[in-house]
């Protein structure tokens, strides 16, 4: 008699293959270009993979330590001191992770348990949700509206409960390439002084910000510092998105708490990446200093290709994507469009509905100009024909 085989019951059972994976598939047997998955089609710096290389033939190969390698730790915190003028412990506040939705992901794990809950803003990242729901808390969402997804303070005061054990906060903002500034940290720590909430945030985009008073960093505000975790990505500043190391930033008891996590989740980050990292660090510390204009100017040249369009560009103050409302063109849902714009029209985007866990009635299309010239001008010509 053959027995069946058991059915594991899923723990995220609403959950399929992401849409970022489904849409680069998509794009790779249509032969679209791909400006929907986040990532650059040119390379990172030279010196950089130059210092890789070195440190593998080194013998740099085996173990690093739990934390992050102390070299890359230091150099992170006079990174830190440097673009934000505060002081960060780096032997007990900096964790080296496995890209940065390992240290959203350990951080939430650390932080929330069975019955918490996490309020964020959405449309918002998507590892959020599911770290929240693994660990056993309850999401609650505050609506950021088009054109300008600025926060309803208002509406955040009332999803703020007894229960609330976490705020998610992401700036610059993905998708909506939107940017806090300081009044909006002010606003935060207002609504939640007086109440045992701890802060995440999602800072992987810091040096890709275009707004006239720059970055604003949670590390910057005294009171949110003391209860915060920031998160940054080395992926996202030096175009190595296929590296996966970042780090996270937090005050020592919640450091203690994040590494009981990263511990057995990853122990240790690739070695030889994070020395090559101190060295670009301590060496070339203009390159994040010169990153705004770097991709401001293909933000520019995407936007005057496009303006022949029927589109309508909403504003862009950071991240490597900008929207597009195709209100204009199509009475099909951004699923359904994007689907459209793969097989049909060659170019590969993301719906911003799949960042939201209600409705979300905008026409709206993310698309990423982290390419070259060619590519945008190529993706432009395709789009100005709709």
């Amino acid at each position: 008699m053959t027995r069946a085989s058991p059915v594991p019951e899923s723990k995220l059972p609403a959950l399929g293959t992401t849409i970022f994976t489904t849409m680069s598939a998509l794009a790779q047997k249509s032969g679209a270009i791909n400006l929907s998955q986040g990532f650059p089609d040119f390379s990172g710096p030279e010196y950089l993979q130059r210092r890789l290389a070195y440190h593998v033939q080194q013998g740099a190969n085996q173990y690093a330590p739990m934390a992050g390698a102390s070299v890359l730790r230091d150099a992170i915190s006079k990174k830190i001191a440097r673009c934000y003028g505060c002081q960060v412990n780096s032997e007990s506040e900096i964790t080296v992770t496995a890209g940065a939705t390992e240290a959203l992901f350990s951080a939430i794990t650390a932080l929330v348990k069975h019955g918490d809950e996490v309020v964020c803003f959405e449309p918002s990242y998507d590892s959020y949700a599911p770290a929240v729901q693994l660990a056993g808390g309850t999401m609650k969402h505050v609506r950021l509206s088009p054109p300008d997804f600025s926060p309803n303070w208002a509406q955040f005061a009332a999803l703020v409960t007894d229960k609330t054990r976490l705020v998610i906060i992401n700036t610059p903002h993905n998708p909506s390439a939107s940017t806090w500034q300081q009044q909006d940290f002010e606003a935060l720590w207002d609504a939640i002084a007086d109440k045992p909430i701890f802060v995440l945030s999602d800072e992987v985009y810091e040096h890709i910000c275009f707004a006239e008073n720059g970055h604003y960093s949670l590390l910057q505000h005294a009171g949110l510092r003391e209860r915060g975790i920031v998160v940054s990505s080395f992926g996202k500043t030096y175009h190595m998105t296929g590296w996966k190391v970042g780090y996270s930033v937090a005050p020592p008891s919640l450091t203690a708490e994040i590494r009981k996590i990263h511990q057995y989740l990853t122990f240790s980050v690739h070695t030889p990446s994070q020395l090559a990292l101190a060295d670009m660090l301590e060496h070339m510390p203009e390159h994040d200093q010169q990153l705004p204009a770097f991709y401001q100017q293909r933000r520019d040249y995407f936007v005057d290709a496009l303006q022949a369009s029927r589109f309508t560009l909403l504003p862009c103050q950071g991240t490597y994507f900008l929207l597009l409302d195709y209100s204009a063109i199509s009475d099909l849902n951004d699923v359904d469009f994007c689907l459209f714009l793969t097989e049909k029209v060659g170019v590969a985007a993301i719906p911003l509905s799949v960042f939201c866990c209600e409705e979300f009635p905008h026409r709206l299309i993310r698309i990423c100009f982290a390419k070259e010239e060619s590519t945008l001008r190529a993706a432009a010509e395709k789009l100005c024909q709709l």
